[in-house]
């Protein structure tokens, strides 16, 4: 199967390091995120890719190139103008029409250890890849007495799941795609309301969107501590 990277975003919210490269060129440990994506594609047997790139788009081209260089090949979709998640994946179309299997997709912006073969594994509906949404504070707990009982560091919240960034889709996907927009607030409901979207839950894999400066130390942080068993 075939996967696509979405790397044309602008990156604004971690401005000034935006400023002069893409949001996927960030280094995390030295890597830039893009590398870490296609090398977690490659564990999954996913050997051809397509990047979808737009903003400082060079600078990915010229860093991943042809794929040679990481054992796998890539192909290129250029946005000329911002088309949004469901635009950008709309335009890769005429090169996924022959995956009658399916395809995967991930944001350009995840950190992961998620296994792609649990998303896709005996299933013929799109799905997403879904993770506990974890506070961004620790919690404090009281008795009714108001004594406190303990102490918890950025729990998981019970029962609350969040968008990974990470899909499996089928062919149907494109009939649901807007030419501009993002793929949450179109393709995904849309897809939802006919009941042909199944959530996968990753309880215990590592995960990690990068959004804020904070995000890439402890993104570096819990890599190098995965890294280390």
């Amino acid at each position: 199967m075939k996967g696509v990277i979405l790397a044309g975003g602008f990156g604004k919210r971690l401005k000034p390091i935006t400023d002069n490269r893409p949001k996927p060129m960030i280094e995390i440990l030295g890597k830039p995120i893009i590398e870490w994506q296609i090398k977690l594609l490659s564990k999954n047997n996913i050997t051809e890719i397509i990047i979808c790139v737009g903003y400082l788009k060079e600078q990915i081209i010229n860093h991943i190139a042809s794929g040679n260089k990481f054992k796998v090949k890539v192909a290129y979709m250029v946005e000329e103008e911002p088309l949004g998640t469901g635009g950008a994946l709309k335009n890769t179309q005429a090169l996924l029409k022959d995956e009658k299997n399916g395809f995967f997709m991930i944001n350009g912006d995840i950190l992961t250890n998620i296994d792609f073969n649990i998303l896709s594994h005996k299933n013929d509906y799109n799905s997403i890849a879904v993770v506990p949404l974890r506070s961004p504070y620790g919690i404090v707990d009281f008795n009714d007495q108001q004594f406190v009982t303990g102490f918890k560091e950025k729990p998981n919240i019970i029962d609350k799941w969040i968008n990974a960034g990470i899909y499996f889709f089928n062919q149907e996907i494109f009939d649901f795609l807007p030419d501009k927009g993002n793929i949450e607030t179109t393709a995904l409901p849309a897809l939802a309301n006919e009941q042909k979207l199944k959530a996968k839950k990753f309880e215990k894999s590592f995960w990690k969107s990068i959004d804020s400066h904070k995000d890439i130390e402890e993104s570096a942080k819990e890599l190098s501590r995965i890294n280390s068993k």
